[in-house]
C-alpha cells in the first residue's frame, strides 16, 4: 500500500495508510479470493452433477438404450444412453481434438478473464461460470473415455447432457446480462442529461436574478 502524510494541529506531518490499491495488491491472491471463489462454486457444482448423472447412466444403461419411469412421456422426453464425439447437441462430429484443445484455451480464457469483470456486470459472471463447467465436464469425457456421454433427450431434439444445457443457458444468461446493462447505461445517460438540463435552467434563473438586480 502507499503511505500518505498528513499535517496534525500542531503542524507536524504524520504518516498514514493510503486506501488505494497497488498493483501487487490487485496481483495478491486475497484480492481475487471472492471471484474464484463463486467461480469455483457454480462451475465446480456443474462439473460434479454432469459427471455424477453420466456416471448413472453409463453404469445402468447399454449404448442406444433408453428409460422412462412415465410411459405416457416417452414420446416426449426420455432418457437415452448415447455417444457424442462431436460438440454440444451433436454437432460437428469427429471434431473431438479441436473441440478439446478449444475447451482448454476457452477455460484458461474465462479463468484469467473472470476476476476482470466488475460485479456490477454479475449477469456476465454467472454466464462464464456456467460455461467454464459445461465446457469442464465434457472436456473430461473426452479425455478419459474418447467421447461425450450424452443421456437427456426430448422430442425429436438431438440428445444432451448437464454440461450441454449449462452452455446454453450460460448463453442465454449473457444476452439478457448484455440487454440489463445496456438499459442501464442508458438510464444514467437520461439522468445525465437531464441533470444537465437541470443545471442550465438553474443557471440561467440565477442569471436573470442578477440583471433584474442590476437592472433595479
Amino acid at each position: 500500500m502507499i503511505e500518505q502524510t498528513h499535517t496534525d494541529e500542531n503542524g507536524q506531518e504524520k504518516e498514514a495508510p493510503a486506501k488505494m490499491e497497488t498493483l501487487e495488491d490487485k496481483k495478491s491472491f486475497g484480492y481475487y479470493a471472492k471471484d474464484y471463489l463463486f467461480l469455483v462454486l457454480i462451475a465446480g457444482t456443474i462439473i460434479l452433477l454432469d459427471q455424477w448423472t453420466k456416471g448413472i447412466v453409463e453404469n445402468n444403461l447399454a449404448i442406444s438404450e433408453s428409460w422412462m419411469p412415465v410411459e405416457w412421456l416417452a414420446p416426449y422426453v426420455r432418457i437415452v444412453h448415447w455417444w457424442n464425439t462431436g460438440s454440444a447437441f451433436g454437432m460437428f462430429q469427429s471434431a473431438g481434438p479441436i473441440l478439446t484443445g478449444l475447451a482448454v484455451v476457452v477455460g484458461a480464457i474465462i479463468v484469467l478473464y473472470f476476476p476482470q469483470v466488475s460485479w456490477q456486470d454479475w449477469p456476465l459472471k454467472v454466464a462464464m461460470s456456467l460455461q467454464l463447467g459445461g465446457a469442464m465436464g465434457n472436456l473430461i469425457d473426452r479425455l478419459t473415455i474418447g467421447h461425450v456421454t450424452d443421456f437427456i433427450s426430448v422430442g425429436t431434439f438431438p440428445v444432451f447432457n448437464i454440461a450441454d444445457s449449462s452452455i446454453s443457458i450460460g448463453v442465454a444468461v449473457l444476452v439478457i446480462g448484455v440487454w440489463i446493462s445496456e438499459q442501464r447505461e442508458k438510464k444514467e445517460a437520461a439522468e445525465q442529461a437531464l441533470a444537465a438540463r437541470l443545471d442550465n435552467v438553474i443557471d440561467e434563473t440565477e442569471l436573470d436574478a442578477e440583471r433584474d438586480a442590476l437592472d433595479e
